[in-house]
């Protein structure tokens, strides 16, 4: 069978990526279920070899389909000019800007299906607004570049998947978002997801908006009835097993001991909290529905000025994103 070709993109050249990057692609049984590619710097990825002293070497490429993929050689797509020296842990415009030149390449290589799936290494907010690029994340630059209006964020972590109504939106507006429409579309591209990575019909869980999930009306204003029952009885009427508003308090413990394979989160924190207490080693970021079929996966975890460049970064989640990349890939 053919391997894949996962193109990891770079991200922040400031942060943690580039050494994650090196550190994931040292090891060996990597190369047994993918051809990882990186799309970034190749004069960064040589600076933070000599960091963490392995006896790596970088190759340019122009071609990700055309690499002979080994432990060895760390094969990179040059995009760009990053300026050379670039202090590690600093804020910077210019990462901040080669971090979405990184990205938009990688776009168009998977829609051009010169690679596979798309993971990403972590970009940084301020530094991606300094460098003139209005996103608040990696999720919104891909639905810009795809041209796609319905999608959502979905975190994976052992024995737990979530995935969100709404993601990086104030509290009060994340609440005023969340419609019956957008209910029922996030749960049937969690049923999407799952499906095709191999659940047979899977268990769909979704979060009250309020503590206790309003408790018939004791809490909130009825936004439980209002927005969300009607796009969970919507998805029930088309066969998938979607069930709640439930507690959040209790609905992920029940997910995790496996009554449920993906919980649906109304807003960030109430999603990203109980993956993260898992241990951020173990978090996987999907970008779901995605239009051209681009596949993306992330580390679960943010660009870490305050140990990049020193050899201490742990590239776990990187080697997580990249299984769940390969997992999603077309057969």
């Amino acid at each position: 069978m053919t391997k894949p070709v996962i193109g990891i993109t770079m991200g922040d050249a400031a942060g943690v990526g580039p050494e994650i990057i090196a550190k994931a692609l040292a090891d060996e049984a990597l190369y047994d279920t993918c051809n990882p590619v990186v799309i970034g710097d190749v004069e960064r990825l040589n600076e933070v070899v000599e960091i963490i002293k392995t006896d790596q070497q970088v190759k340019a490429i122009e071609y990700p389909r055309d690499i002979q993929a080994d432990p060895s050689t760390i094969h990179c797509l040059q995009v760009g000019s990053l300026e050379s020296g670039l202090p590690f842990g600093e804020l910077s415009y210019e990462a901040g800007k080669h971090a979405f030149l990184y990205l938009e390449k990688a776009v168009h290589l998977a829609m051009d299906k010169e690679i596979d799936a798309i993971c990403t290494a972590p970009l940084n907010k301020e530094a991606l607004q300094g460098a003139g690029y209005n996103y608040p994340g990696h999720t919104e630059i891909l639905a810009d570049l795809t041209g796609t209006s319905d999608y959502s964020m979905m975190l994976s972590a052992p024995n737990l998947k979530v995935i969100h109504l709404t993601t990086h939106v104030g509290l009060k507006d994340a609440i005023e978002a969340i419609t019956p429409e957008r209910t029922y579309n996030v749960i049937r591209l969690a049923y999407d997801t799952l499906s095709k990575a191999g659940f047979t019909n899977p268990k769909i869980a979704v979060c009250g908006i309020n503590p206790h999930a309003g408790e018939n009306g004791l809490f909130g204003y009825g936004e439980e009835e209002a927005q969300l029952i009607p796009g969970i009885n919507k998805a029930q009427d088309e066969g998938i097993q979607a069930e709640g508003p439930y507690p959040a308090d209790t609905l992920f413990f029940r997910a995790a001991r496996g009554d449920f394979d993906t919980v649906v989160a109304c807003y960030h924190d109430q999603g990203h909290a109980p993956v993260k207490v898992l241990g951020l080693e173990a978090g996987v970021n999907i970008t779901v529905g995605l239009k051209h079929g681009v596949i993306r996966t992330s580390v679960d975890h943010g660009t870490a000025f305050d140990i990049a460049g020193k050899n201490i970064a742990d590239e776990r989640s990187l080697k997580e994103a990249i299984s769940a990349a390969i997992e999603l890939s077309p057969k």
